[in-house]
């Protein structure tokens, strides 16, 4: 494929899709990804998890669990189709879910933090920095729980959700989390220099070991942080870790060649990315045509990775190119 076939592909997809390829790839102006943004609360994807949603702001009966039809990994995707938080839909989901939901609600064990209020998080960085992403995505101030998470940064500048159990040292997939959820809390509420301190001292925890190397052997820390997964869930990969980054407005620079070269070499011969694997848990709805296969939500985050390096794809203006839903 060419980049017009490939950008065409993508665009014949869920409005989730089509308004991130509209920003990041063809660039169209703001109105125009704006307006294809908004169908996210009304069609596809987004209108039917919105709809799976009960009346006590659950989905799946659960504020928390495995499988991933919970209200925490509901949540999770809405925030990553991107949903308007401003829309009438999103806006009357988040009520509910703010005026009834505990993190005791549908717990298969009884946790000590029951009854804290959904947005109030539990013990773990890594569930809480993915839940600060989501609450400040929809305007919930996330502050105490940011606050918390500062003081469980650790002295080689990242986080890990084992430090209960002894663990000393930082996590890649901790950190991820942490880090995005830092830098949605800065974005909606601009947060304090010493909150973006703490980010700058994470991401460099990320790059002196190359996104995915030991900083003591250079070995790589787990091959399969080389293939890639959508959703993430709580998982790290180099392709996440790079997305994070140039969404960070992070410079480009040497360290990150190594990772770039992994995506590049992930990359199918007609230009798109497969879905390599599939974490555990079973999502409400079904994003991509399995493993193996083509996947849009890797083959629209390896393009914007592959732009932010300066090795954008090739494509036509939009006038001359179909743009409507296939």
């Amino acid at each position: 494929m060419d980049g017009d076939a490939v950008v065409d592909w993508l665009l014949d997809a869920d409005p989730a899709i089509r308004w991130q390829v509209m920003r990041d790839v063809t660039h169209e102006p703001a109105d125009v990804v704006a307006a294809e943004r908004s169908r996210v609360a009304t069609d596809g994807w987004g209108a039917h998890l919105l709809g799976l949603q009960s009346s006590d702001g659950l989905w799946g009966g659960n504020a928390f669990s495995q499988d991933r039809s919970d209200t925490f990994h509901v949540l999770e995707l809405l925030r990553r189709l991107g949903v308007d938080p401003a829309s009438a839909e999103a806006e009357t989901a988040l009520d509910r879910v703010r005026t009834h939901v505990t993190w005791g609600d549908g717990a298969w064990w009884d946790p000590p933090w029951k009854d804290n209020r959904f947005f109030d998080g539990e013990v773990e960085p890594c569930i809480n920095g993915n839940l600060v992403s989501t609450g400040s995505y929809f305007g919930v101030d996330m502050s105490p729980l940011v606050e918390r998470l500062l003081g469980e940064q650790l002295s080689d500048g990242g986080w890990n959700c084992e430090v209960e159990n002894g663990a000393t040292v930082s996590s890649f997939a901790t950190t991820i989390n942490v880090l995005e959820g830092l830098l949605a809390h800065e974005r909606a509420i601009g947060g304090a220099d010493w909150v973006a301190q703490a980010r700058h001292r994470g991401e460099a925890y990320m790059l002196e070991r190359r996104l995915f190397r030991r900083k003591s052997t250079g070995e790589v820390i787990d091959p399969e942080w080389l293939r890639f997964a959508y959703p993430p869930w709580w998982h790290y990969d180099v392709l996440r870790g790079l997305d994070y980054l140039r969404d960070a407005g992070t410079e480009t620079e040497a360290r990150l060649e190594e990772a770039l070269s992994v995506v590049e070499g992930n990359r199918d011969a007609d230009g798109r990315w497969p879905l390599q694997t599939r974490h555990e848990g079973e999502a409400p709805i079904e994003m991509d045509e399995g493993v193996g296969r083509p996947s849009r939500w890797n083959t629209l985050r390896g393009l914007r990775v592959l732009e932010w390096f300066g090795r954008p794809v090739a494509v036509s203006p939009s006038s001359e190119r179909a743009t409507s839903p296939g």
